[in-house]
């Protein structure tokens, strides 16, 4: 589940990296910068089960305004509303996530090792 919920989390950092300056049309607005919420599955019940889920994506409504008066999007006064990403915190966040996922691994791979050495020990 943890492998899982970092996935995610870096794929919505790269999303957030490639729209950094996506204003989008006039009809939708700009592009929405989008960060994840994790949840802990609490017992075997829950319906998402033991571990760390994604409980939701949220899309934030914090806009930057740059004056582009050739751009198509540009209002009046010639700005266009931009999403408020800041590259070097998205980097963060992915490289966070990544270091995240590789101790999943590494978690899952000493796992794996003690329940072969179990049934070497058995066997």
């Amino acid at each position: 589940s943890g492998l899982v919920a970092q996935r995610i989390r870096m794929e919505t950092v790269a999303v957030n990296i490639a729209n950094i300056n996506t204003a989008g049309t006039s009809e939708e607005g700009p592009f929405r910068r989008r960060s994840v919420e994790f949840k802990a599955g609490l017992d075997r019940l829950d319906r998402a089960g033991l571990g760390v889920h994604v409980s939701k994506i949220n899309q934030e409504d914090d806009f930057r305004i740059v004056n582009m008066p050739d751009h198509p999007n540009a209002d009046a006064h010639g700005n266009v509303k931009l999403p408020a990403i800041n590259q070097i915190t998205e980097m963060v966040n992915g490289m966070e996530a990544g270091r995240a996922y590789e101790a999943n691994l590494a978690a899952m791979d000493m796992t794996k090792d003690m329940f072969a050495n179990a049934l070497r020990i058995i066997a």
